[in-house]
């Protein structure tokens, strides 16, 4: 038989994620009970309201069969009332919103939706892995855009080559940023609108984590800037904002056109969200509007100030982030991201991300993800406090 494997699964993937889990085995090995803030998959579960209305959908019988893969219209109408409660941006539910089996979902296939083969698309780096991937799958050429911290982790537009920007037939970004907590104002997706225009590229706008701010920063939608919608469409996720993770459901919504062709592509490819998912979906969103529901932003702040503020006591200087469930640290002197990463996972028995799983522009850093409760992250910090008095790095 000949070889199975296209050549294309070579490019997917970080190899660190392996190695991680390599880690995680020989610290378990070692006896350590490990704790993980390595993966961003929220620890609690979604309001009792949501369960409730999953579990009643669950057994009424007209749910078991197929979905229409764009989403229900009473799913796509909440997401409608939603977006012009928490963002002021007015929707049509038939053209401008279709769902999807979480974001990732959405943003894997987009590329395949909107580009051909030989395209170029402009992403950031570091960025989410499944950027990247995206482009391998569609057979879209790359364009990394880096994001640096002394501009805020925001791109220099004004740097992309003029040749890049003619040929991109999209620019991904994503704020509140995922690995980054690196935030945007209007004035920045004011000047993305204009530069998105300029050069008829489409932007898209991966907007996971505007329910995840702290210190009363509000992030707003790319939408929000007056003819957004003609260059723009915008991806949420109800994983991170609702505890959702588990049930894959999310939308993009904005650009008519793209809307169309991922929905083109989707009944393509499977039937949609199951019903039942959908029905909690409307759940969430709708206590949301109504003021009945409960926000996890509370519970991401104190995690984060608890994390950042013992580290620093521990001699680790780590910026507070504005936002997410992520915490971005650059390493202390004289390591390296995988180095730093192994040895407090094997030694202290504690999973971080190496900086470089989500690109060159990574390495430096790690990515600390707050999805332990309390008493232990607490733990984590003492570990890692115990870990970097008694470790030195150049041994």
């Amino acid at each position: 038989m000949k070889g199975i494997g296209s050549s294309r699964l070579q490019l997917l993937g970080s190899a660190i994620f392996s190695e991680v889990a390599e880690w995680k085995r020989e610290a378990a090995a070692k006896g350590l009970e490990i704790i993980d803030l390595g993966i961003g998959s929220p620890d609690r579960p979604p309001s009792q309201r949501v369960m409730e209305a999953l579990s009643a959908a669950a057994r009424n019988p007209v749910h078991y069969g197929y979905p229409t893969s764009e989403g229900s219209p009473a799913f796509r109408a909440a997401v409608a009332r939603w977006y012009d409660f928490r963002f002021g941006v007015q929707l049509d539910p038939e053209r401008e919103i279709t769902t999807l089996m979480g974001s990732q979902d959405g943003l894997a296939h987009l590329a395949m939706a909107v580009a051909d083969p030989g395209d170029l698309a402009i992403v950031p780096d570091p960025g989410y892995p499944i950027y990247s991937a995206s482009l391998v799958l569609a057979g879209v050429k790359p364009y990394l855009l880096p994001l640096s911290a002394d501009n805020g982790f925001l791109p220099k537009l004004d740097d992309i080559p003029e040749e890049a920007a003619r040929k991109a037939r999209f620019m991904l970004l994503n704020y509140p940023s995922n690995p980054l907590s690196a935030v945007a104002d209007f004035d920045f997706f004011e000047r993305l609108v204009d530069y998105a225009r300029k050069h008829e590229l489409l932007l898209v706008h991966d907007a996971a984590y505007t329910e995840m701010a702290f210190d009363g920063f509000r992030p707003c939608s790319v939408l929000e800037v007056p003819g957004a919608k003609e260059v723009a469409v915008e991806f949420h996720s109800l994983s991170k904002s609702f505890n959702m993770a588990g049930c894959r459901i999310a939308f993009m919504v904005g650009n008519a056109e793209a809307v169309g062709a991922l929905r083109t592509l989707k009944t393509n490819i499977d039937y949609g969200v199951f019903s039942a998912v959908q029905e909690a979906g409307i759940a969430a969103l709708d206590d949301a509007v109504s003021g009945s529901g409960w926000e996890v932003a509370s519970i991401y702040e104190r995690r984060r100030n608890l994390v950042v503020d013992g580290l620093r006591e521990a001699g680790w200087d780590v910026p507070k982030p504005q936002a997410t469930m992520f915490v971005w640290a650059p390493i202390p002197s004289g390591w390296t991201s995988r180095q730093i990463s192994r040895e407090m996972l094997v030694s202290a028995g504690v999973v971080v991300i190496p900086g470089d799983a989500f690109g060159e522009q990574g390495r430096g850093f790690v990515r600390f993800a707050l999805v332990q409760e309390e008493d232990k992250l607490e733990e984590a910090v003492r570990r890692i406090g115990r870990f970097l008095r008694e470790r030195d790095p150049q041994g």
